[in-house]
C-alpha cells in the first residue's frame, strides 16, 4: 500500500513538473532532503539531473582509514590569501555562501590534487538538530555535527561554475568537518553571528570581509577523491579535498544554527538542519591521502599509517584546539 501511495504522488509531481512551465522553472527551489522531493528522487523528477539516480562517481562518501592510498605526489593545498564579501542565503534546503559577482580580487584554489586553478565561488553548511547528525562524509563511519563545503570552478578552462559543474575537473569541493568545541574558530564566527538574520527561507544577510584561508583548519594533510557535486543536479565533474583535522563551532554558535526553518516566517515548517545526502557507493574509486605511511616488519611489507595519522574520529579530544585528528 505505501508503495502504491508513494508512486501515486510521484506521478502527481512528474505531471506538474512537465506540465507547468512555472514549477518546472521553480524546480531548484522544490528539491528537498525529505519526503517526495528528497535524495532518492532527485534524477526521477528532473531530467536534467540524471545522475543523482544513475551515476557511478557520487558523492558523499564514507573514508575508510585502512583503503586509502598514500600518494607521494600530492603537492600542498594553496588558497589564496584574499578576503571576499558576498551574501549567505537560507535557500529552504541549506545555509549557502555566495561571493559578489563584481568582487575585484578573487580567491584561487590551486595545489593538491588539482591540475589547474580553482576560482573560489560558494560555501554550503550541512549540519544535525542533534549532534550525531550533520556531516555528509563520514570518517570510518563517524557522523559529524556539520560540514562546510567550500566549491570553486576551474577558471582556467571555464568561465563559470554553471559551464564548468558539467565538464571534466570543473569544480574543487573543499570539505571541513565541524566539532563541538570550546575554542570556536574566529572566521567562523563572522558567518554565525549571522545567523539570526537568515532565519527563514528567502532570507539572506551581506557577509564581509571572509578569509577562507583562515577559516580552513591548521593542517596540510588531506584525503581526496573523484567525485560529485551533493546537491543536485549531482554532478560528477568534482575534485574533493577532504581536510584532516577539523574546525570548532561553539555550543551556542550551533544552537543558533538550528533555529533555522525551511519555510517563511508565516509558515516555518521544519527545522532547517538534517541537511545531509546519503551514503553512495564508492564503486571500486580510489581514495588518495598525502598522508605518510610506515612499513610494517613483516614478511608481507604491508603499509599501513603511524598510530598517531591514524583516522579514528571517536577518539580526540573536542576541546582541545591542538588535539590532532586523526590521532
Amino acid at each position: 500500500m505505501q508503495r502504491v501511495l508513494l508512486g501515486a504522488a510521484l506521478a502527481f509531481v512528474l505531471a506538474a513538473v512537465l506540465f507547468v512551465p512555472e514549477i518546472r522553472a521553480s524546480w531548484e527551489e522544490w528539491w528537498t532532503y525529505d519526503g517526495i522531493s528528497g535524495p532518492g528522487f532527485w534524477g526521477l523528477i528532473n531530467p536534467q539531473w540524471p545522475l543523482c539516480t544513475k551515476g557511478h562517481r557520487q558523492s558523499p562518501i564514507n573514508v575508510e582509514p585502512e583503503k586509502l592510498l598514500y600518494d607521494p605526489y600530492l603537492r600542498p593545498l594553496h588558497v589564496d590569501k584574499h578576503k571576499v564579501s558576498g551574501s549567505l542565503h537560507n535557500t529552504g534546503q541549506t545555509l549557502v555562501f555566495r561571493v559578489d559577482k563584481d568582487t575585484k580580487h578573487h580567491v584561487n584554489i590551486s595545489g593538491g590534487p588539482l591540475a589547474y586553478r580553482y576560482q573560489f565561488e560558494e560555501i554550503y553548511i550541512h549540519y544535525g538538530t542533534e549532534n550525531s547528525l550533520g556531516s555528509e562524509h563520514r570518517i570510518h563511519g563517524y557522523t559529524f555535527p556539520g560540514e562546510i563545503q567550500l566549491y570553486g570552478f576551474n577558471a582556467e578552462l571555464y568561465h563559470n561554475m554553471s559551464e564548468a559543474q558539467h565538464k571534466s575537473q570543473g569544480i574543487v569541493g573543499i570539505s571541513l568537518m565541524v566539532q563541538i568545541g570550546n575554542t570556536p574558530n574566529p572566521e567562523l564566527r563572522i558567518i554565525t553571528s549571522t545567523f539570526n538574520q537568515v532565519l527563514y527561507k528567502g532570507t539572506s544577510t551581506p557577509i564581509r570581509h571572509l578569509s577562507l584561508r583562515s577559516l580552513l583548519p591548521d593542517t596540510e594533510q588531506y584525503m581526496t577523491y573523484e567525485g560529485s557535486t551533493t546537491h543536485p543536479g549531482c554532478w560528477e565533474t568534482t575534485v574533493w579535498i577532504i581536510l584532516n583535522k577539523p574546525i570548532y563551532i561553539t555550543k551556542q554558535e550551533l544552537y543558533a544554527l538550528r533555529k533555522l526553518n525551511q519555510g517563511s516566517a508565516e509558515m516555518p515548517k521544519a527545522p532547517l538542519g538534517n541537511n545531509a545526502r546519503p551514503l553512495q557507493p564508492l564503486h571500486h574509486r580510489t581514495v588518495r591521502t598525502n598522508i605518510k605511511f610506515r612499513w610494517q616488519e613483516s614478511a608481507k611489507k604491508c603499509p599501513s599509517m603511524h598510530r598517531e595519522m591514524y583516522y579514528k574520529a571517536n577518539t580526540w579530544n573536542p576541546n582541545d584546539p591542538d588535539s590532532p585528528y586523526p590521532v
